[in-house]
C-alpha cells in the first residue's frame, strides 16, 4: 500500500503496519494488512461490520496479538504484552464499546492505573486538577467526583475520549467516537482533532458516518473481509466512492418515493395519551402510531426521546397518562407490554440489549425461549436462530459462538433480530443503527420497511437525519420532554425539524 502525502509534509512516518494477519479459530479476521500514518495526518479506516477494522485497532492497541506481521512506531519495531505497553509507546485507543467502570468516579476512570501520587500516596487534589483540564478540553461539564454509572451515554463517550487523550499519545485511534454525541459535541471533537493534528499527532479514524470522513480524512483505507482492498486519496474521497469500495457495489438510493404515506393506514395500534415521564409535573406526551407506519422521534440530545419510549415500554415508572396497544390498556410493566405485542430494542446493546456472554443463537432466540417457559426445544431454537441470522445477514462463523466476539454492527443485528420471532404489533427502536455500517443500515431499513408492510407500528428514536429521511413516514419532534410538533413526510426538512427542536414551551 502506498503512502499518500500528508498535510504536514515535514512530519516523519509515525506508524507503519506491515503484513498484519490474525485468525480466530476458523475465521481469518485480518490477512496481510499494511498501512502507514504520518504525524499530523488523519487517516480513515472504513469497511462493513466484520471487515476487520476493530480487530486491526485492537492489534495496534495491544489488546490482540497478531499472528504475523510487524508494527513500527517512529522507526522502532514494537512488541508488547498488553495495552499498557501500547499506551507507554504512545498509542491510545478510544473504544467504540464503552469501557468504563460504572462504580467509579469520572476522575478514577480517567486516570485508572495512572493516578498521580505524592510521597507514595494518591494525590487527590492533583487528580481532580488534571481531570478538570481534560474534561474541559473535550467540552464535558461534569464533576470529577460524579459516579460514571448514572451519566448518559454521550457523557460516557466524552470521558472515553478524554481518557485516551490524557495519555499524550503520538497516535490516537478513534473507533466510532461520535456514535453517541450530539451535533454540537461532534463539532467540538472535530476542532479537537484539528488541534491534535497541528501538534503532530497521527489520527486513525473509524466511522460509519461518511460525511465525517469527507470532512476530516487526508486518506481513506478500505478493508473488506479482513483484507485491504483500496486506498482513496484526498481528492477521491466522496460518499459514493466509499460505499462502492466498502460493499463492492452501489447501494440502491432511498428517497421519499420509496416510502409510504399515512394515507390508507388503518387505525392506530399504539395510542399514548397524557403520558407523564419522570414526574407528575412533566409535560403530557400524546402520540399515535398506525399499523404499517414508521414514526421517528427526533430532537436534540437530552430532549427526552429515550425516556419516552422506555416509559411506554414499562422500563421507567409512569407518572400519569394512558398507553394502549390495539385498544388494550397497559398498566406499565415490561412483561405486560411484551404480552401485548410491544417490544423495544434499546440504544445500549451491550448493557441492556444482549446477554453479552451468551451465544449468538441463544441471544437470537431469547424472546422465544422466555415464552416457552421451562421446556426448551433445542432443534426448533437452532432453526429459528439460523433463519434470523440469514434474514438479517449476521456475519458469524456459527450461532454457537459467544456474541461478544461479533463486531458491534452484527451484535446490533442480533439485538434487533431476537424480537422478530414473536408476534410483534408495536416495534420501538432506540438508535437502531448506532455503530452499524452503511451496508448493514440499508439491510436494517429494508427489514423495518418489511415489518411495517406487515402492519406493525414502528416507533424509532434516531439522531441521524439521513436515517430519519430514509425510513420515516412521519416525524414527531421532542423538545424538553414535550411534543413540540409533528411533520408529515411531504413537509419534512431539516430546517423544519430544527425549528421545532429548539422551540420553547408556551
Amino acid at each position: 500500500m502506498s503512502r499518500s502525502d500528508s498535510n504536514s509534509p515535514g512530519q516523519p512516518s509515525v506508524l507503519r503496519l506491515s503484513g498484519i494477519g490474525k485468525r480466530f479459530g476458523s475465521t481469518q479476521a485480518l490477512s496481510d494488512v499494511s498501512m502507514e500514518v504520518d504525524g499530523g495526518q488523519a487517516v480513515a479506516v472504513i469497511g462493513e461490520n466484520g471487515a476487520g477494522k476493530s480487530t486491526l485497532m485492537k492489534v495496534l492497541a495491544g489488546i490482540v496479538s497478531p499472528d504475523q506481521g510487524t508494527l513500527h512506531l517512529a522507526g522502532k519495531e514494537l512488541t508488547w504484552s498488553g495495552p499498557r505497553d501500547a499506551i507507554q509507546a504512545g498509542i491510545a485507543l478510544i473504544h467504540q464499546e464503552l469501557n468504563l467502570h460504572d462504580n467509579l468516579s469520572v476522575a478514577d476512570n480517567l486516570f485508572l492505573g495512572r493516578e498521580p501520587s505524592r510521597l507514595g500516596l494518591l494525590d487527590r487534589a492533583e487528580l481532580h486538577r488534571q481531570t478538570e483540564i481534560w474534561l474541559q478540553r473535550v467540552g464535558l461539564s461534569v464533576s470529577p467526583d460524579a459516579p460514571v454509572g448514572p451519566l448518559p451515554i454521550a457523557s460516557k463517550q466524552l470521558i472515553e475520549i478524554a481518557r485516551a487523550l490524557s495519555t499524550n499519545a503520538r497516535v490516537v485511534i478513534m473507533d466510532e467516537p461520535t456514535s453517541s454525541l450530539s451535533e454540537e459535541e461532534s463539532l467540538r471533537l472535530f476542532e479537537l482533532i484539528e488541534r491534535l493534528r497541528a501538534d503532530g499527532v497521527a489520527i486513525l479514524y473509524i466511522s460509519h458516518r461518511l460525511h465525517e470522513i469527507v470532512r476530516l480524512a487526508d486518506r481513506v483505507e478500505v478493508l473488506r473481509d479482513g483484507e485491504h482492498v483500496q486506498t482513496l486519496t484526498k481528492d477521491e474521497i466522496n460518499h459514493d466512492a466509499m460505499v462502492r469500495a466498502m460493499v463492492g457495489r452501489d447501494l440502491a438510493k432511498r428517497s421519499g418515493a420509496d416510502k409510504n404515506t399515512t394515507e390508507g393506514h388503518p387505525e392506530p395500534r399504539l395510542v399514548v395519551t397524557g403520558l407523564r415521564v419522570g414526574s407528575r409535573e412533566a409535560p403530557p406526551v400524546d402520540l399515535q402510531v398506525r399499523g404499517g407506519e414508521v414514526v421517528a422521534l427526533v430532537g436534540l440530545v437530552g430532549a427526552g426521546r429515550t425516556e419516552i419510549v422506555e416509559t411506554i415500554f414499562g422500563v421507567r415508572d409512569r407518572f400519569g397518562g394512558t398507553i394502549e396497544v390495539d385498544g388494550r390498556p397497559l398498566r406499565g410493566n415490561v412483561r405486560e407490554a411484551i404480552d401485548a405485542g410491544m417490544v423495544l430494542v434499546p440504544e445500549d446493546r451491550k448493557r441492556t440489549g444482549l446477554l453479552i456472554e451468551s451465544s449468538v443463537g441463544d441471544n437470537a432466540t431469547l424472546v422465544s425461549m422466555v415464552r416457552e417457559g421451562m421446556f426448551r426445544k433445542r432443534k426448533q431454537e437452532r432453526a429459528t436462530a439460523a433463519d434470523l441470522i440469514r434474514r438479517l445477514r449476521v456475519k458469524t462463523a456459527s450461532q454457537e459462538i459467544e456474541i461478544a466476539s461479533l463486531s458491534g454492527g452484527n451484535q446490533q443485528k442480533v439485538a434487533f433480530a431476537k424480537w422478530l420471532a414473536g408476534d410483534v404489533k408495536v416495534l420501538m427502536l432506540d438508535e437502531p443503527t448506532r455503530g452499524v455500517d452503511i451496508g448493514a443500515k440499508s439491510e436494517i431499513y429494508e427489514v423495518i420497511d418489511e415489518l411495517a408492510g406487515q402492519g406493525i407500528a414502528v416507533l424509532v428514536v434516531s439522531s441521524e437525519m439521513e436515517e430519519v429521511f430514509a425510513i420515516a413516514d412521519r416525524v414527531v419532534v421532542i423538545a424538553d420532554g414535550r411534543v413540540a410538533g409533528e411533520i408529515p413526510r411531504s413537509e419534512l426538512t431539516e430546517e423544519a425539524i430544527m425549528q421545532m427542536a429548539v422551540s420553547k414551551a408556551e
